[in-house]
């Protein structure tokens, strides 16, 4: 049976009443330690790592036509074991070896079939079926066989019953921005954070973005949510508001990037210069709701 991160604990859409608690109780045992987190922060770990096993994984991705939220499973993984075993070092081939055995795990979670030779692709070594499964069991023992994780997509339902909607393309309208934000979002700024406050904040994102009108009922009804931290929460918003604008401004660069005129650079500013407007708005929207 198919694993559905935005139903970890249940089948149904709509959560049912006794499983909301057990959600939040629960996601503190799917996230990386702390320990994990301050090393990034301390420099004490490489971050080049991380970057570089998103890249095999998002390779991978396009080579066994794994869906977004296969990828999303095993960089959950990757980051607990690691956090619990500690960065490989000096052995590049370990690295790999651990980045191949949680996307094996994740596809295997959703019930996607694959190919390891497709998984592994052309570069760097080979490992065979039974070294793969060998480092798959060793991580299922470091994430205490955990394997049904709570992520953020566990938490979108609930939050969205905070809002009505008048028609329901709107509700997955919001959906579904929100679930793109957090794709592009899975950073090491917000690793430090809960996934239901990342859920919450992409919402907020999403909601601002596409029905700012309803965005400050969206946003109280969050606020007063028993199982919210209203202080966490806007911390969670404001490092998410800078990863997405960050991630806006690579994709002028990408755009602007092929040519290079006195036109394109004025361009390049004016952009910038439109970009920023709504952060200021967004900002004050965000200073305003943490005075109420």
């Amino acid at each position: 049976m198919e694993f559905d991160l935005e139903n970890p604990l249940t089948s149904l859409e709509e959560h049912q009443a006794d499983t909301i608690p057990t959600l939040f109780a629960s996601e503190w045992d799917h996230m990386p330690s702390l320990n994990f987190l301050h090393g990034f922060i301390s420099r004490d770990l490489d971050i080049s790592f991380r970057q570089e096993a998103l890249s095999s994984i998002l390779q991978a991705q396009f080579s066994c036509n794994f869906d977004p939220f296969t990828m999303y499973l095993a960089v959950n993984y990757m980051d607990r074991f690691i956090s619990n075993q500690g960065m490989p070092q000096g052995k590049p081939w370990i690295s790999r070896l651990v980045v191949l055995s949680c996307m094996s795990l994740a596809a295997k979670m959703r019930n996607t079939y694959f190919s390891l030779t497709d998984l592994q692709g052309d570069e760097g070594l080979i490992f065979d079926a039974q070294t793969i499964q060998r480092m798959e069991l060793l991580i299922l023992s470091a994430l205490n066989w955990r394997m049904r994780s709570i992520t953020p997509f566990s938490f979108i339902y609930f939050f969205l019953s905070f809002i009505q909607f008048k028609d329901p393309t709107s509700k997955h309208s919001l959906k579904d921005r929100a679930t793109e934000i957090i794709f592009k979002t899975h950073g090491v700024k917000l690793l430090g954070f809960k996934p239901s406050l990342v859920a919450a904040s992409a919402l907020l994102w999403a909601s601002h973005e596409l029905f700012p009108l309803q965005f400050p009922s969206f946003r109280d009804a969050i606020f007063s949510c028993e199982y919210v931290d209203k202080a966490n929460l806007l911390s969670c918003f404001e490092a998410m508001q800078d990863m997405v604008m960050d991630w806006y401004e690579s994709m002028v660069d990408s755009v602007l990037s092929s040519t290079k005129t006195p036109i394109s650079v004025l361009d390049r500013h004016c952009t910038r210069t439109e970009s920023e407007k709504p952060t200021s708005s967004l900002a004050m929207t965000t200073t305003n709701a943490s005075l109420q």
